[in-house]
């Protein structure tokens, strides 16, 4: 009942504005949608297919020597800095699943980062729905770096 009071005055408020205050709650509500769905899908991510883990543990992990440690930035990126023993895969490039296939163990836990975490965590949930465990640095190497991590050259 209270509801269809707010949805009546809701109604008669709308129809004695202009046109274009309508337009800008239009465009204002879409702006709200837009938002609400990029967080879901940024939570999302974040999924039971992988999981995502700070600086202090990614290491704890790698140093696990039966791990896999994935990097999925460019070979760019690669040569300016990279975690000991990581396997280059660029994740942006068409041939990435393939390479992923022929050089990634599906036995083995594969700890996969970038730069920020994004692509990893793209990685790691399209690795995952191949069957791969896998981890993710949360932050990537910038992450990594800022808590003064060592990186090879």
């Amino acid at each position: 009942m209270v509801l269809n009071k707010h949805l009546a005055y809701y109604a008669n408020e709308q129809s004695t504005k202009s046109p274009d205050m309508n337009k800008l709650l239009l465009v204002i509500l879409l702006l709200a949608l837009v938002t609400v769905s990029w967080a879901c899908r940024k939570a999302n991510v974040t999924n039971d297919a992988f999981k995502t883990v700070g600086v202090d543990e990614f290491e704890q992990l790698i140093a696990d020597t039966s791990v896999v440690v994935l990097d999925v930035r460019t070979l760019a990126e690669y040569q300016e800095g990279h975690i000991k023993d990581a396997l280059l895969i660029d994740v942006k490039t068409d041939s990435f699943m393939m390479a992923a296939r022929e050089q990634l163990p599906k036995d083995k836990t594969v700890a996969v980062y970038c730069r920020s975490g994004r692509r990893s965590a793209m990685a790691a949930e399209m690795l995952a729905a191949e069957g791969y465990q896998m981890v993710n640095l949360d932050g990537g190497i910038l992450a990594w770096k800022k808590a003064g991590k060592e990186t090879i050259l």
